[in-house]
């Protein structure tokens, strides 16, 4: 007589955040806040401004500490990794940065890959080739020998865009990596953080258009007013309805006549 095959039991996400409170002083920005981000998925947050998008992005990074409940990866607090093995893992690329003063390019990028030094290991052909193939990846390859001062906000969103990608993590968290971009690079950019999607990189990104985040993501995560409203894929979180509620627009949603996923036109304007 055969038998079934046990199921395996399914397997909690690597990144997540469990119950949390997150404030700025005392500013609470959300409470009892709890978020799965799916392993190998391009997730996408999206909300109205000053929803809690970043902010919780920030606390996926560490660098943000919750004052209640606990971000994990792998089951362990973020706040017990050291912070060379925490950045093997995940990396972030922040909605704006200061390069230090007279630091090039290539200098730049090249400390995506402070990680891995040890007081005993040396620059290694590894450590070189990851910088060259972030540069060429973000097209910034010919800026090599700039100073990062001396640059566009585009260009340096690029730099330091190669920087993360430099740091080869298996989670890569994105703060509205498109700023400064004009809609050329915006689409550049996203298109190579879906190939590193594709290829097995965790992508979390905060995005403010809903069409390239639709377009982009594999995985959306809602918020409204630090809350969590709605999470699941593109195709079925993004509705009339939704975008009524948490943005107070009233719109059409069609389908992409591209690429097929969901596309938000916006009709008469605020639904309020």
């Amino acid at each position: 007589m055969s038998t079934l095959p046990t199921p395996e039991p399914l397997r909690a996400p690597r990144l997540r955040a469990e119950n949390v409170t997150l404030r700025y002083d005392q500013r609470v920005v959300s409470t009892d806040l709890s978020v799965d981000i799916p392993d190998r998925e391009f997730t996408v947050i999206i909300g109205p401004n000053a929803c809690g998008k970043s902010t919780l992005l920030r606390s996926l990074s560490r660098l943000l500490r919750p004052a209640n409940g606990r971000v994990t990866l792998d089951g362990q607090s973020l706040d017990t990794f050291k912070p060379k093995e925490f950045a093997r893992q995940v990396g972030l690329l922040p909605q704006s940065s200061i390069a230090p003063e007279g630091i090039t390019v290539v200098d730049l990028v090249s400390r995506g890959r402070f990680p891995y030094q040890k007081l005993v290991r040396q620059w290694t052909p590894a450590d070189e080739e990851a910088v060259r193939g972030a540069m060429t990846a973000t097209n910034v390859a010919q800026l090599a020998t700039r100073e990062v001062a001396e640059l566009s906000g585009g260009q340096r969103q690029r730099v330091w865009a190669a920087m993360a990608i430099a740091q080869q993590t298996p989670v890569l968290l994105l703060d509205e990596p498109t700023t400064y971009l004009d809609l050329t690079h915006q689409i550049e950019m996203l298109d190579l953080f879906a190939r590193l999607h594709r290829d097995g990189t965790t992508i979390v990104a905060v995005l403010h258009d809903l069409n390239q985040a639709a377009r982009y993501a594999s995985h959306l995560i809602v918020m409204k007013a630090g809350r969590l409203i709605a999470a699941g894929p593109p195709a079925q979180v993004l509705t009339v309805d939704l975008v009524r509620e948490v943005f107070e627009l009233n719109c059409l949603v069609i389908d992409d006549p591209a690429s097929g996923t969901p596309m938000v036109v916006p009709t008469d304007g605020r639904w309020r």
